[in-house]
């Protein structure tokens, strides 16, 4: 028999997701805090009326946090340094 560690991130009573990884746990419940503080202020905007739409909304702006940071310029864009080309041999 095989014994499986779960981690459950549980909101308002309801299971929402299980992990096998704490740190998979810790980050999906990070993301939901972060649509739980984006739902009010997207709300505030008017732009979005329906009530699923704006929690698809906030999810998405959650889980691309990383895009949104550099958009708004509180995050610099990290790009990868391409080799330098190598150096011509020397003939002999």
């Amino acid at each position: 028999m095989a014994v499986v560690t779960k981690y459950v991130v549980v909101r308002d009573g309801a299971e929402k997701m299980t992990f096998t990884s704490k740190a998979e746990a810790d980050a999906h419940d990070k993301m939901l805090d972060m649509v739980d503080e984006l739902v009010p202020l997207l709300e505030t905007s008017e732009l979005v009326s329906d009530e699923q739409q704006l929690e698809a909304l906030a999810m998405f702006l959650a889980k691309e946090r990383e895009r949104v940071l550099i958009a708004l310029g509180a995050k610099k864009k990290v790009t990868k340094k391409k080799p330098a080309p190598a150096a011509p041999k020397a003939s002999e």
